[in-house]
């Protein structure tokens, strides 16, 4: 039998695919940047949806400081392990930074209960009392985790959400 095994191959035919499917569909579509092409194309490559095409946003200047936190050494936060997943660890580690989800911690756990909010929102509590200075915020379907960290009108290197 004869199939593709090398895992670079299949994902560059995969983005080959997303990339004429995108021509042929939507041939008036123009990205904004090399950068926002390759972020909305991973999302569709991750998700199978073209709809990301059209409700991916981006504020002002938000790729440009994600990518300068990026470059040094920073934590990222997630509110879920599937969030958390998806981040390549290796790579970031690479410039110093790491991963935390802090979802089943039992002091979120136990933070939740006593106050009567949501594991993500205590989560979010946990991270912001840590002395970390270059903090990032990724939420995937947490909106209260994202209300909670806008709620402590703090200043982070970045947020990356689902709303």
């Amino acid at each position: 039998m004869h199939y593709i095994q090398q895992p670079q191959t299949i994902e560059a035919n995969s983005f080959t695919i997303i990339s004429d499917i995108i021509r042929e569909t939507r041939p008036d579509y123009r990205f904004a940047s090399p950068l926002h092409e390759a972020i909305i194309k991973r999302v569709i490559h991750t998700t199978a949806d073209f709809d990301w095409l059209d409700i991916l946003w981006f504020s002002a200047d938000a790729l440009e400081q994600l990518c300068d936190a990026l470059r040094h050494p920073c934590i990222i936060y997630t509110d879920t392990t599937m969030a958390l997943s998806g981040i390549n660890k290796r790579l970031l580690a690479t410039f110093g930074g790491e991963c935390r989800c802090y979802i089943s911690d039992p002091r979120v756990v136990r933070a939740a209960q006593t106050q009567g909010i949501t594991r993500s929102m205590a989560a979010v509590d946990i991270a912001i009392a840590e002395e970390e200075k270059n903090k990032l915020f990724v939420f995937g379907n947490a909106p209260t985790a994202l209300f909670r960290l806008l709620e402590h009108n703090v200043t982070v290197s970045g947020v990356v959400a689902y709303r």
